[in-house]
């Protein structure tokens, strides 16, 4: 049914007791309920998750129309304009009428709401805060839900497009590369226990025929601790498929592991190719400056601190300052001096930027003029200029103060981008690669 409709029943509901006292009303109705019978009903999505974010919306939106309706029908009858005689001779009636209308409409409310709050993935935490606070505020907290609406409103659109796009091709198996994926992840996060750094995307390539593995090393460590751990890796994968290769995928220092894994003894023969996404190539600016500027012994303290927490998640031999470090301008300039790329591998591309400091999430928002001061353009950390690496390179941003962070280009906080599908621009990558015979 539709939303007039639904909006007129919980109407109707909530004001049971002066729509039974002057049953002429239901003239007014009449037309209304013929009317909402010509809106087609909303299609229910193909997910438990995305039905209880619909459900939660309609009941949010038929919440906003009964409401309207009740205080016009209290308007109209305290201004004269509608003559109800049996309520005004008894008050009482107006009082249980105003007291069962609250309640009833606090129940649609608080219905669609609670749906909402623990079904959809994109109103975030600070959009959750701020209808917490601005709740009981009038005016505001209906301009508040309207903007809730409307994000789990995009939200069921984009996702329920996304779910029929991936069954409309799942014969096609556009993902089904030649050799397993490897996702490399980059410094400071893990992609195994307790996080998952790759957001939605792995899901995506998987659903559309790509056999994922990841990195599993460690958090925070120098190149060559990584690079070692990372033809390890290699090794463990070519011998549980069967495969003769890999196709690498590395984001940010991961990058940097990598091109570095390929210059040991053994490992570029098992590699097809290698994909850097938003990697360092020629280091950080700003990373050179802070280590100078900040003191040893404050770099030591936080370095200890990070070391002995990382240990504790299950990293072997964390190692901050040796990753924060090969991340400077002047280590990158010899280290491609150092290891060139390998003759035989596939070497391409991906860098992306912010358009303003506001596009980022925290702290992104603040790295961001730090990096631009050194670097330039820049993601939130990394300049553009930094971001070029192999035979092909992509350069991402999307129109508007926004951009495309860092964290955005690995799903970090599952976010839903106005022209940028992540989930999408990876299933599309990876799919170029089965193409090109990888």
């Amino acid at each position: 049914m539709s939303y007039i409709l639904f909006s007129l029943i919980h109407f109707m509901a909530s004001n049971f007791i002066i729509i039974r006292e002057c049953s002429s009303l239901f003239w007014i109705f009449l037309p209304l309920y013929i009317v909402g019978n010509f809106f087609p009903t909303f299609r229910l999505p193909h997910t438990q998750r995305l039905k209880n974010c619909a459900k939660g919306k309609a009941l949010l939106i038929e919440f906003l129309g009964s409401t309207a309706l009740s205080l016009a029908l209290f308007i109209l009858s305290f201004t004269g304009i509608l003559s109800i005689d049996t309520i005004f001779e008894n008050p009482k009636l107006w009082i249980i009428n105003t007291l069962s209308a609250i309640i009833l409409e606090a129940i649609v409310f608080w219905n669609g709401m609670l749906r909402i709050f623990f079904s959809s993935e994109q109103l975030g935490i600070k959009m959750r805060v701020i209808a917490v606070i601005c709740g009981m505020i009038p005016i505001v907290h209906l301009i508040v839900l309207g903007w809730m609406i409307q994000i789990v409103s995009d939200e069921i659109i984009t996702e329920n497009r996304k779910i029929i796009l991936d069954r409309q091709r799942h014969t096609q198996q556009i993902c089904a590369t030649k050799y397993p994926v490897l996702m490399v992840h980059g410094v400071f996060f893990r992609d195994f226990r307790y996080f998952n750094y790759w957001g939605r995307i792995p899901k995506a390539l998987e659903t559309n025929g790509a056999r994922i593995f990841y990195g599993n090393h460690q958090s925070a460590a120098s190149i060559e601790t990584s690079a070692c751990e990372l033809a390890a890796r290699i090794r463990e994968i070519i011998q549980e498929t069967g495969c003769d290769k890999v196709n690498i995928i590395a984001h940010s220092k991961g990058g940097l592991d990598c091109r570095r894994a390929l210059n040991l003894p053994g490992t570029a023969e098992h590699v097809a190719t290698l994909t850097t996404i938003n990697t360092p190539h020629r280091g950080c600016e700003f990373a050179d400056y802070l280590l100078t500027k900040i003191p040893q012994a404050e770099q030591e303290t936080v370095a200890k601190t990070y070391n002995a927490a990382l240990k504790k998640l299950g990293d072997s031999d964390p190692d901050f300052l040796a990753a924060v470090n090969n991340l400077t301008a002047s280590f990158c300039k010899n280290f491609n001096n150092m290891f060139p790329d390998v003759a035989g591998v596939m070497y391409q591309s991906i860098g992306s930027k912010l358009n303003k400091s506001a596009g980022g999430r925290f702290p992104l928002n603040f790295t961001y003029h730090l990096a631009k001061c050194f670097d330039g353009a820049n993601d939130g950390l990394v300049g553009e200029t930094s971001f070029p690496w192999g035979s092909s390179y992509q350069m991402l941003t999307v129109k508007g103060t926004r951009g495309i962070s860092h964290g955005d280009m690995i799903d970090l906080n599952r976010e839903n981008i106005s022209e940028f599908d992540v989930r999408e621009f990876y299933v599309q990558l990876v799919a170029d690669l089965k193409q090109r015979g990888y």
